[in-house]
């Protein structure tokens, strides 16, 4: 009985205590102060953006195999970041959509979780355009066109032929110093349909390794001349760590069109994640500065192609009615 009563008497010391205490009633004052009420003002206007966010909600697209484009990324979704919206419009307390603040929301399946397959395009929501430039010859035409992009501030990627950075080390690293993407083809331009998985094998690594040799660069892409290949081919290069890259669109520069055919060719089969092939010709040449401002006036940005298959969405503008224009 007497421990009990000593028990209760010890109790209540410590509660009187810990009421007294400085630390703990310094402790509970700035809760107190952080647990500020919500007015509300703030509850309405939390509840106006919540509504508001539906409307500019757009779900994230998975990448895919896609029957006639093969391996297809996907493309992020868009969500409105409510906490951040409201930190932006406390101030005046006041909904006002262009203060929105805006999040990319990631797919579930990436171009990474596919099988191997060959790559014909971007995304077709994405308003972006790649150029596949593959150099095996033309070197008198690759100043000009280097010219022409830097002019633009555009970088592409240009895929080399092993021989021909052998014998043009000074070029491959002329290319690379002007910050455009490197991609692998092949090291002697052979019919890889045909090839043995041996020599296949050979020649990427072989071009793979002249390339990090000349340019300090490891290709994650490889575009197969003519865009010959068969199934195993596509799966030497993945086990390589490249994706094997082909296009949807074709300037057939190498029959040496006249410049007006080779835009109209361009110009009337471009689409978004249009991946463009093109080679150092004189035809290209003398049409690039004008195809890329024709390009830009359809609204197509224009870039790499690790830049044309990535996810990330281009955000253009939000028009009143709460569509992303992308």
């Amino acid at each position: 009985m007497m421990n009990k009563f000593i028990r209760i008497i010890l109790i209540v010391a410590i509660a009187i205590f810990m009421v007294n205490s400085p630390l703990i009633h310094d402790y509970v004052s700035s809760i107190k102060n952080e647990a500020k009420p919500v007015s509300k003002a703030e509850n309405l206007l939390i509840n106006e953006i919540e509504i508001q966010a539906k409307k500019y909600k757009i779900q994230a697209l998975d990448a895919k195999i896609d029957k006639v484009w093969k391996a297809m990324p996907g493309y992020n979704g868009l969500d409105v970041d409510i906490t951040a919206s409201l930190e932006n419009m406390k101030k005046q307390n006041t909904f006002d959509e262009k203060k929105l603040v805006f999040k990319q929301i990631e797919p579930k399946v990436h171009l990474k979780d596919l099988p191997p397959a060959p790559i014909y395009r971007g995304h077709p929501d994405k308003p972006m355009v790649g150029f596949v430039i593959n150099v095996a010859w033309g070197n008198e035409y690759l100043s000009n066109m280097l010219e022409t992009l830097k002019k633009h501030n555009i970088h592409v990627t240009f895929f080399l032929e092993g021989r021909w950075v052998q014998k043009n080390p000074d070029l491959a690293q002329m290319i690379v110093a002007a910050g455009h993407e490197i991609g692998n083809h092949s090291f002697s331009h052979p019919d890889m349909k045909i090839l043995s998985s041996p020599r296949t094998r050979e020649e990427l690594i072989q071009t793979n390794k002249v390339i990090k040799a000349t340019t300090g660069i490891i290709p994650k892409w490889f575009a197969p001349p003519s865009g010959s290949y068969r199934d195993e081919t596509v799966g030497i290069a993945a086990e390589l760590n490249m994706g094997t890259i082909m296009w949807s669109v074709d300037t057939i520069d190498w029959q040496k069109p006249t410049v007006e055919t080779l835009l109209n060719r361009v110009l009337g089969k471009v689409h978004n994640g249009a991946l463009i092939l093109m080679h150092p010709t004189d035809s290209t040449s003398k049409s690039l500065d004008y195809l890329i401002n024709k390009l830009k006036t359809k609204n197509l940005q224009i870039g790499t192609v690790s830049e044309v298959l990535d996810e990330k969405r281009i955000m253009k503008n939000i028009s009143i009615l709460g569509n992303a224009n992308y």
